[in-house]
C-alpha cells in the first residue's frame, strides 16, 4: 500500500507537469546539453574539428518507479564547407522524439539545420582562433496522445484504491478529440561566439530563440494552444590546470513561458597528451528549476547530475545520472534519470580543419 501511494503522488507530480495550462507547451532537454549540439543552439550547427560529426542521445527518467517511464530520443548529423579564406557554411538535420507516461504523450519533431562560421581572427596552423556563427533550423513537428488510456481524479475509486475507466471523467473531450495535433511548421535562431587561447583553453557563449512563429499544438477543435517561444543563453570554456588537468564549466539558462530550468557545473579531464589521445571526464552539475507546489511556484533544486565521459579518437560516450532532490525526492527515492550520448566525429583534411573548443 505504501508503494502505491509514493507512485500514485509520483503520478500526481507528472500528470500536474504534463496537463496544467502553464506547462501543456515545454520542451524536452538532455541533461547532457554540451553533448546534444544541434538540440541546444542551432549556431552550434559545424563548431567541430572533423569534416562531419553524428550525436545520438538517450534519456530515460522515471523508469525505476512508474511501469512507463519517460523516454527521449536525439540524432543529428553536421558537416562543414569552405566557403572563404576562414569561413565556413555548415549544414546538417537532426531529430527529436519524446515519449511520456502511459497515454502516451509523444512528441516528434525534425528539423533542417544551417550556419554560417565567420572567422574574426587566427587561421588553421594556430590555436588562437575566434569565430561568430549564427545558425537557423526550419523543420515540421508533431504531438500525440491516446485520450482512451488518460484517467482522472474522478474515476478514482478510494474504497477499492483502483480506477473504475467506466465511470464518467468528468472531462469534455468528447468527439473533439485528437490523437494527434496537427503538423506544424518551426523556426529556430541562434548566435555562438567561441576563442581559443591554447590547446585546452577555451572561452564560448551563445544563446538561441526557438518556435519563433509560435506553432499551434492543441488536441481539441475550434482551440488554440501555442508552443511557447524558448530563450537559451549557454556560457562555458576550458581551464587547464596542467598539461594533463583541466575543468570544462558550463552553464545553459532556458526559459519557456513560464518554465526556468538552469543547468550549471563542469567536468574535470584528464589527457593522455598523446598524439592519438585519450581521454576521461567527471563531475557534477546541478539543475535549477521554478517548481510549482500547493503553496505555489518558487526556484528549487530539483536534481544533481553526475556525469562521466569517455573520450577516445574519435568518439565521445557520455553517461550521466539524474538524483532527484526537493520535491521530487521523497516519492522517488532520489532516483531520476538515466542518460548516455555518443558523438562521433570524422577527421576532416587539413584544409578544412577548423579549431573548436571542447564543449
Amino acid at each position: 500500500m505504501k508503494l502505491f501511494y509514493r507512485a500514485l503522488s509520483l503520478v500526481w507530480i507528472l500528470g500536474g507537469l504534463l496537463f496544467c495550462d502553464t506547462l501543456f507547451g515545454q520542451d524536452p532537454h538532455f541533461g547532457q546539453f554540451y553533448a546534444a549540439p544541434l538540440q541546444t543552439n542551432p549556431a552550434m550547427t559545424g563548431v567541430h574539428t572533423g569534416r562531419y560529426r553524428i550525436a545520438l542521445n538517450y534519456r530515460d527518467q522515471w523508469s525505476s518507479v512508474v511501469d512507463e517511464p519517460f523516454r527521449t530520443f536525439g540524432a543529428s548529423f553536421d558537416s562543414r564547407f569552405r566557403i572563404g579564406k576562414g569561413d565556413f557554411l555548415a549544414l546538417g538535420f537532426h531529430a527529436l522524439h519524446d515519449r511520456a507516461g502511459a497515454s502516451p504523450y509523444v512528441r516528434t519533431m525534425g528539423y533542417l539545420d544551417a550556419s554560417y562560421m565567420k572567422q574574426l581572427s587566427g587561421n588553421r596552423y594556430r590555436t588562437n582562433d575566434q569565430y561568430l556563427i549564427g545558425g537557423l533550423q526550419v523543420g515540421f513537428g508533431q504531438h500525440a496522445l491516446d485520450f482512451s488510456k488518460l484517467w482522472f481524479s474522478s474515476q478514482f475509486n478510494p474504497g477499492t484504491v483502483s480506477v473504475d475507466f467506466g465511470s464518467p471523467s468528468g472531462e469534455q473531450f468528447g468527439s473533439s478529440s485528437q490523437t494527434t495535433s496537427d503538423l506544424y511548421l518551426d523556426f529556430n535562431a541562434g548566435l555562438l561566439y567561441y576563442a581559443l587561447f591554447d590547446d585546452d583553453a577555451s572561452f564560448y557563449i551563445g544563446g538561441a530563440a526557438s518556435h519563433l512563429n509560435g506553432p499551434q499544438i492543441s488536441f481539441l477543435d475550434n482551440s488554440s494552444q501555442t508552443l511557447y517561444m524558448k530563450l537559451l543563453g549557454q556560457v562555458g570554456g576550458q581551464l587547464p590546470f596542467t598539461d594533463e588537468l583541466s575543468i570544462l564549466p558550463a552553464a545553459m539558462v532556458a526559459v519557456q513561458g513560464p518554465s526556468l530550468t538552469t543547468i550549471l557545473g563542469g567536468n574535470f579531464r584528464y589527457s593522455n597528451s598523446d598524439w592519438r589521445e585519450l581521454a576521461i571526464r567527471a563531475g557534477a552539475w546541478v539543475q535549477i528549476s521554478k517548481q510549482e507546489d500547493a503553496k505555489g511556484s518558487d526556484i528549487g533544486l530539483p536534481a544533481v547530475i553526475i556525469s562521466t565521459v569517455l573520450e577516445m579518437e574519435r568518439i565521445n560516450i557520455g553517461i550521466s545520472y539524474d538524483i532527484n532532490a526537493g520535491y521530487l525526492n521523497r516519492p522517488t527515492d532520489g532516483r531520476g534519470g538515466f542518460e548516455l550520448s555518443l558523438i562521433y566525429v570524422h577527421p576532416a583534411e587539413r584544409h578544412i580543419r577548423v579549431n573548436c573548443p571542447k564543449f
